[in-house]
């Protein structure tokens, strides 16, 4: 096949791709929000979708934003496709923050501190630590994310909700303007077709 890879991807190095693209990130950022627009359901249903997608990844579940996206989407009616874009918001250059304020707010609310770890122990337990070890971590990290998620989905589903609604109103308007020309077009070219040419004058 023509453009075929030499060597197959590697399910790791798909798995890179998915958390960092090829592409820059202005260009897929446009991508994603140009897909969420793009996506075939009311601005509502659109919305919760996404705005699933944008709770999931405050949690710290590793791996599992995609699952819980769609768990969420599905129980709450809403789009499965934006739900996985949603979870776009988790990233490379958001989750040390994310982490990083989910575990502070967590250990504020149960002990009454911000904790002791800085962002980069934080990231670095989270990904190379022990299960054992994790579960000290993940427990303030999982009522941080909880209530910094709730604030952050419900945000996102207004702007989402707003922004598809109106690239779908202007879309519906430009098809409908299409439409109009092209009937008008047929009407002329009828119009054209059946004129009869006028008679010379008999003198």
């Amino acid at each position: 096949m023509l453009f075929r890879r030499k060597k197959p991807e590697q399910f790791w190095q798909k798995l890179r791709v998915a958390f960092w693209p090829r592409r820059n990130w202005w260009r897929s950022l446009q991508y994603v929000s140009k897909r969420v627009l793009r996506v075939s359901a009311s601005p509502h249903v659109v919305a919760i979708g996404f705005a699933a997608g944008v709770f999931a990844s405050f949690t710290p579940f590793i791996g599992f934003h995609f699952a819980i996206s769609f768990v969420l989407a599905y129980f709450l009616r809403g789009n499965l496709v934006a739900a996985a874009l949603g979870t776009w918001v988790g990233n490379p250059f958001t989750f040390p923050f994310i982490w990083f304020y989910t575990y502070k707010l967590g250990n504020l609310v149960l002990h009454g501190n911000e904790g002791a770890l800085t962002m980069g122990q934080i990231s670095g337990r989270l990904l190379h630590v022990s299960f054992s070890n994790l579960i000290e971590l993940l427990k303030p990290m999982t009522i941080g994310g909880i209530l910094l998620g709730v604030p952050a989905a419900f945000i996102s589903y207004f702007i989402v909700r707003r922004l598809v609604f109106v690239y779908q109103r202007s879309r519906l308007a430009a098809i409908a303007r299409r439409t109009e020309k092209r009937v008008l077009d047929k009407m002329l070219h009828r119009g054209e077709g059946h004129a009869e040419p006028s008679k010379p004058s008999e003198q």
